[in-house]
């Protein structure tokens, strides 16, 4: 394993998995939540448990691993503290920095970008979802980038959440619900997230989706 890009879970694989494919680079990046690699839950902080071994072996020059990036979602600090974007980037800064990693990249909607004081150990890479800059998840992400002819389908699921009487799901998965929704009215219903990126059901050229495939592809090139 020379790259890898640990995500939270089982739906955010595969949808970086057909991301990774889309964009030619799956053949040298594995896509992995924390159980894959040795953690005991697959959540946000199940993320931050595996961290300082991974960055462990990054900085080792006898390791397997040569590079690595890390997807999150910011979530709300209101729901849950201490998260929230700015919260998020502070925790990963303490895991990073005393492995000599700095952040060098200011404009944090383009991916964020850790550099080590050693030229021969690669940058370390961090999107927080939804666009390094808001409070969310992938499902926000996702949102901001569907293809206009599939915004109809998914403007009538987001009216028929809304209308929902008794909603189970908590008001900040209100975004899951609608993407959940929205993908279970397509050709194959009750596919995972990936089904956003194989069916072609996002715009490619949306800047904040431009900004994600640059990210990759300058972490793991």
């Amino acid at each position: 394993m020379e790259s890898l890009l640990l995500v939270e879970g089982e739906s955010d694989r595969g949808f970086f998995e057909q991301l990774c494919k889309q964009l030619q680079i799956d053949a040298k990046v594995q896509v992995a939540p924390p159980k894959d690699i040795g953690g005991n839950r697959n959540t946000k902080q199940g993320v931050f448990n595996r961290l300082e071994h991974l960055l462990g072996d990054l900085v080792d020059s006898e390791a397997e691993l040569k590079k690595l990036a890390v997807i999150v979602d910011a979530d709300y600090p209101s729901i849950s503290p201490p998260d929230g974007y700015q919260n998020t980037v502070k925790k990963i800064e303490q895991f990073v920095n005393p492995f000599g990693f700095s952040l060098i990249n200011q404009e944090n909607n383009n991916g964020l970008i850790f550099q080590n004081d050693s030229s021969d150990i690669s940058d370390f890479g961090l999107w927080v979802m939804p666009n390094n800059c808001d409070d969310g998840m992938l499902e926000d992400f996702i949102k901001r980038c569907i293809n206009s002819n599939e915004q109809p389908l998914f403007n009538h699921a987001q009216t028929t959440v809304s209308q929902l009487p008794s909603p189970k799901f908590k008001a900040h998965h209100c975004s899951k619900a609608e993407i959940a929704t929205w993908l279970a009215w397509q050709k194959v219903p009750s596919h995972g997230l990936y089904v956003s990126i194989t069916d072609s059901l996002l715009d490619e050229n949306n800047p904040l989706f431009e900004k994600l495939k640059n990210w990759l592809v300058h972490v793991f090139k």
